[in-house]
């Protein structure tokens, strides 16, 4: 992305830059989605070789745990 900045200087070095907004907007978009990105990466690492099961197998768990909650409220009636 081409950014057409304006300096603003003080005492013979650059000091600010001045972005027409709409470059900003994408500017901050691209930021955003880096940070999101690299937030990613770190949480990716960070759970490493952690133990995980597919979809599949979580459904079948949480199933058979709805269903010994059942089983288990109904013979306390």
């Amino acid at each position: 992305m081409a950014l057409n900045a304006q300096f603003i200087g003080k005492n013979g070095k650059k000091e600010f830059a001045l972005l027409p907004y709409d470059e900003f907007l994408k500017l901050q978009e691209q930021l955003e989605d880096y940070e999101d990105l690299r937030c990613l990466r770190e949480a990716k690492a960070a759970e490493g070789s952690a133990p995980a099961i597919g979809l599949d197998e979580l459904k079948t768990r949480l199933r058979k745990r709805a269903n010994r909650s059942k089983r288990a409220s109904q013979t306390r009636r």
